[in-house]
C-alpha cells in the first residue's frame, strides 16, 4: 500500500494543480487588498466619486499586475538574471561628462 502511493505522487515541479491553486489564491489576495488600499486612500484624498472609483481601479489593476508577476514566477521558475549591457564604448560617466561639456559649449558660442 505504501509502495503504490509513493508512485503516484507528483514532483512539486511539475504540479500544474497545486501552481494553479496557488496563483489564483495570490491573485484573490492581491486584487482584493489593493483595492481596498484604493478605496481607504480614495476616501481619505478625494472628494469626487470619479476619482474615488479611478483610485479603487488603480488599486485593482496593481494588485493584478503584481499577481500576475509573482504568478509568471511561479509557473517559470525563478525570475531571469539580467546581465549588465558591456559595450566597447566609454563608460557613462564619460558621455555624460563629454555631454555636458557639449551643452556648454553650444551656450558659450
Amino acid at each position: 500500500m505504501a509502495e503504490e502511493k509513493k508512485h503516484n505522487v507528483i514532483p512539486p515541479r511539475y504540479d500544474l494543480d497545486a501552481k494553479w491553486d496557488a496563483c489564483l489564491d495570490l491573485t484573490i489576495r492581491r486584487f482584493f487588498y489593493s483595492s481596498l488600499a484604493g478605496a481607504f486612500t480614495g476616501l481619505l484624498l478625494f472628494r469626487s466619486p470619479t476619482t474615488r472609483w479611478a483610485s479603487v481601479a488603480f488599486g485593482a489593476g496593481v494588485g493584478i499586475g503584481a499577481a500576475y508577476t509573482e504568478s509568471s514566477y511561479i509557473f517559470d521558475g525563478s525570475p531571469p538574471k539580467l546581465s549588465p549591457n558591456v559595450s566597447a564604448g566609454p563608460s557613462g560617466s564619460a558621455q555624460v561628462s563629454y555631454f555636458f561639456v557639449l551643452v556648454l559649449s553650444k551656450c558659450l558660442i
